[in-house]
């Protein structure tokens, strides 16, 4: 075995000998794949310095991100607990609640006393009467003159029904409880108690738990509880925010009459309940409920929606109309005038170097927003993409079957029609069903920036940083479109190529 191994040895010896650029590529490329590594690690260092990215990764705050992506796939019930300078409360909704007109949920319990308290009634005012044969007065109509402003001035005493103890339970482990000035924070078996006074603020009772911040002594205490909720605990108002998973009235709205009832409330009162509107039946009420529902608003969604496909699609097609004779210009086997390709060529460089976002920023400016600035964003952008493509495909043909063509006699229109089109048509038809299903994500991008269609709604609902439920339906339903042309444009793909589909 020795032998055998030396003889290896002096075989291998041999062969350097003979063959020395052997071990020395080997030996090359190891080194150069060893400093492509160090190359490519000293420039993942330079950048995370460059861009700060853990000083980033370290100042994040997390929590906030964590909130706006719960606000996506969930809603909040706001009530404001009010409190009065002798300490009664009353619990408020706000205008547009989600639970509707009167709410009266059970995880809100309210305690109520009957309070007596003296107002004032404000004074019986007079119109000063002019003198005799004096048309003018500089005294207002109805407005007190002399004695008579304290004229029927009295106070007056009435008896309230006011709320004395409040009580908020996000869940079975938190809650808050309100009473006699006194909060009562609960959290996983932790409490906090804060004392409410006018005088010197708010102060909590020991050290804050983790859940609870107050940025200086005296002022608002916030309670966050994670996914559950949070609340901001002030002297003269306790702002509640308990988030609910789902989307709150996503089919009929506060306004509408079958909100509020189940499925099978809404069924019976379609098929066999009495009119509720007597110019119509039940069925068209829904439905028009369900379109014009304003906190969804679907109408406008879809209808935005198919303006971003039409958007994407007129575009696409005016570009793939206008580039399919162009590149035949650009082609050099095909139009032998350098002039004429080169200023076709560069024709398609202009169009296309300028971003379509920023053609879109041009149109709206032309044409104001809508659909037809953002039909000629992806018009001119296309338009210059697709003419070089074209005209780099046709430059990549065979040439025997044209000059099979040619040899003849056939015309030189008929040359282009059957020596070369069958070639390069599957490949243009290719690349315009790829540009417009890209496009239809690229017009929802051009929209926010006024180009009309869904986009500019996107950004209307992310602007307000308040309707992220809306932001993330309107995505779904991007996503659900984007999926669907995909889908198609591969399968239409694979057919004009000639391949199988899976």
């Amino acid at each position: 075995m020795t032998a055998s191994t030396m003889m290896n040895a002096a075989q291998m010896e041999a062969i350097a000998a003979r063959h020395p650029h052997l071990l020395k590529g080997s030996s090359s490329k190891r080194i150069r794949s060893a400093l492509i590594f160090a190359g490519i690690a000293l420039y993942m260092i330079y950048s995370w310095w460059f861009f700060s990215i853990g000083q980033v990764l370290v100042n994040a705050n997390w929590g906030i991100a964590g909130t706006y992506l719960a606000d996506w796939v969930s809603y909040e019930v706001r009530p404001d607990i009010k409190i009065a300078t002798d300490g009664t409360m009353q619990v408020v909704y706000p205008r547009y609640s989600p639970l509707g007109p009167n709410a009266k949920p059970e995880w809100v319990k309210i305690e109520t006393k009957r309070v007596d308290r003296t107002i004032d009634v404000p004074a019986v005012t007079q119109q000063e009467v002019p003198k005799k044969g004096s048309s003018f007065s500089f005294m207002a109509p109805n407005s007190a003159v002399g004695s008579n402003a304290e004229a029927g001035a009295r106070t007056e005493t009435r008896t309230e029904e006011v709320v004395s103890r409040a009580t908020i339970n996000f869940n079975s482990t938190t809650s808050i409880d309100v009473v006699d000035g006194k909060v009562a924070a609960t959290h996983n078996g932790e409490t906090l108690l804060i004392d409410l006074d006018r005088s010197t603020g708010v102060k909590p009772e020991g050290a804050l738990p983790e859940w609870a911040t107050q940025k200086r002594p005296g002022e608002k205490i916030t309670v966050a509880f994670g996914m559950t909720g949070w609340a901001d605990v002030d002297v003269e108002k306790i702002s509640i925010h308990n988030r609910f998973p789902g989307w709150a009235n996503f089919i009929f709205d506060t306004n509408s009459p079958f909100f509020n009832k189940s499925f099978g409330e809404v069924t019976n009162l379609i098929v066999s309940g009495e009119r509720l509107d007597p110019s119509r039946s039940n069925l068209s009420l829904a439905w028009n409920n369900i379109l014009y529902n304003s906190e969804w608003q679907h109408l406008d969604v879809w209808t935005k929606l198919l303006q971003t496909i039409v958007m994407a699609f007129v575009g696409t097609l005016f570009a793939s109309i206008i580039a399919f004779p162009l590149c035949f210009l650009a082609a050099r086997n095909i139009t032998r005038n350098g002039v004429l390709n080169q200023v076709t060529k560069r024709f398609f460089d202009f169009l296309r170097s300028v971003d379509m976002l920023i053609w879109a920023l041009f149109f709206t400016r032309a044409f104001g927003p809508g659909p037809l600035a953002g039909m000629s964003a992806i018009f001119f952008t296309d338009t210059g993409t697709l003419g070089k493509l074209y005209s780099e495909a046709l430059e990549n043909i065979d040439d025997k079957q044209r000059e099979g063509v040619k040899s003849v006699g056939a015309a030189p229109l008929a040359v282009q029609r059957f020596g070369v089109l069958p070639q390069v048509l599957p490949v243009f038809a290719s690349q315009a069903l790829y540009f417009w299903e890209s496009n239809t994500r690229s017009a929802t991008i051009i929209g926010a920036v006024g180009a009309g269609g869904i986009g500019l709604k996107l950004w209307e609902a992310m602007r307000t940083n308040s309707d992220w439920e809306n932001v993330c339906y309107m995505v779904i339903l991007i996503l659900i479109v984007v999926f669907i042309f995909d889908s198609v444009s591969n399968l239409l793909r694979s057919r004009l190529m000639g391949q199988k589909t899976h």
